[in-house]
């Protein structure tokens, strides 16, 4: 089956020659998968904590915890780095040497597969001048040349990890909004169909959640993904009332993305800080806030509303919860109002919505957001 062309015109440069592989609208569908119930799992690579990154026994330990709790998928994140927003290129090697990490995450696919949790693989950029990787732009028609091509070696390599591990899904390209949602798109469309030859899984790519209805290359991809930090209310002290409001909104979102595009749209990422109002600016990065009051509740309560509409979206292919760490006893990497919902209230959220059946699974919940019991938060 070819590729639609995107909504509104394009006429067809998203289609590949008919000897390439293609996605179809059915591509997720025809895994036989039920929704995603996923954890992204971050890399502990600083010289200073040897021994506890991926493929450890201290990462052993995560994705025993990641289990337990429910989880049937984890995200694994290993970076590349650039050195500003010129995008003259990306350096593979990200604190550790390349083929020692490489090394880890093929290990760290293989361990979550020794215990039964499938696996999406997502390379990320970082950015080392501390701008946002969505604003890279090498400004001519060269510098982009050059720099589709460093990327895309980039994406390759790890694209290959992916085949040789059987990692079930691969996201080839994390909010690179300069890229596809602009002229630059079809050159990003041209290197998800090359990596069709090298990978033969599920293909995402996870755009932001602001400018996915702008992202022009969805028709090459098996389910859309989105880093879904959606704000769910506009001002601090809004209840949960009003964040449900706001996560219908989201749904609402969701489901006119999929029937666009026939296709579901998975979540590549959720998340909340653990502070009080995280759904009125979901983006905040803990790293850049001082003296936060740390507000478990409040932090639930998010998840409890964002979740409670999506579960009964047909639509809705899953989610991955930003995030936990390598070493589950590592207090080092965020500070304790951030992301990570372990061991906290938001943890039992997310324990009820994997446990619960999903539309996205082929049943309907009937209102999984008015039955899950989550102690601590009042008017549930």
């Amino acid at each position: 089956m070819v590729a639609p062309s995107p909504p509104g015109g394009g006429v067809g440069w998203g289609r590949a020659p008919i000897s390439q592989p293609l996605p179809t609208a059915r591509g997720w569908h025809d895994t036989g998968w039920r929704g995603a119930r996923g954890i992204t799992i971050g890399p502990i690579e600083n010289g200073y904590h040897p021994g506890v990154g991926y493929g450890s026994e201290a990462y052993g330990r995560t994705l025993a915890e990641c289990k337990r709790a429910g989880a049937e998928w984890v995200a694994i994140t290993p970076f590349g780095r650039t050195a500003d927003l010129q995008g003259r290129g990306i350096d593979r090697t990200f604190e550790v040497p390349f083929d020692e990490n490489r090394a880890a995450v093929r290990r760290a696919i293989e361990m979550a597969h020794e215990r039964d949790l499938k696996v999406m693989l997502v390379p990320h950029i970082w950015v080392e001048s501390g701008e946002w990787r969505a604003k890279i732009d090498p400004q001519t028609d060269e510098g982009w040349a050059a720099w589709a091509k460093s990327y895309g070696d980039f994406a390759r390599t790890w694209a290959k990890v992916a085949e040789e591990t059987g990692a079930e899904m691969f996201s080839a390209g994390v909010e690179l909004r300069s890229w596809v949602t602009t002229a630059r798109a079809p050159s990003f469309g041209a290197l998800l169909r090359d990596l069709r030859h090298i990978y033969h899984g599920t293909i995402t790519y996870s755009g932001n959640w602001d400018d996915v209805d702008r992202t022009v290359i969805l028709g090459d991809l098996d389910v859309i993904g989105i880093n879904a930090f959606y704000p769910l209310a506009e001002h601090d002290g809004d209840g949960y009332e009003a964040l449900l409001a706001g996560a219908r909104r989201v749904r609402d979102k969701v489901h006119a993305l999929a029937e666009t595009w026939h296709k579901p749209v998975l979540f590549t990422e959720i998340g909340y800080t653990t502070r009080p109002d995280p759904a009125v600016r979901p983006w905040e990065w803990p790293d850049q806030m001082a003296h936060v009051k740390v507000d478990e509740d409040a932090q639930a309560l998010a998840y409890h509303a964002l979740l409670a509409p999506l579960l009964d979206e047909p639509d809705f292919a899953g989610f991955f919860v930003w995030r936990v760490y390598a070493d589950p006893d590592d207090v080092s990497q965020e500070a304790e109002w951030g992301f990570s919902p372990r061991g906290k209230v938001a943890e039992l959220v997310m324990r009820d919505a994997f446990a619960a059946p999903w539309a996205g699974d082929g049943t309907r919940t009937a209102g999984w957001g008015r039955r899950a019991r989550v102690p601590g938060l009042p008017g549930l």
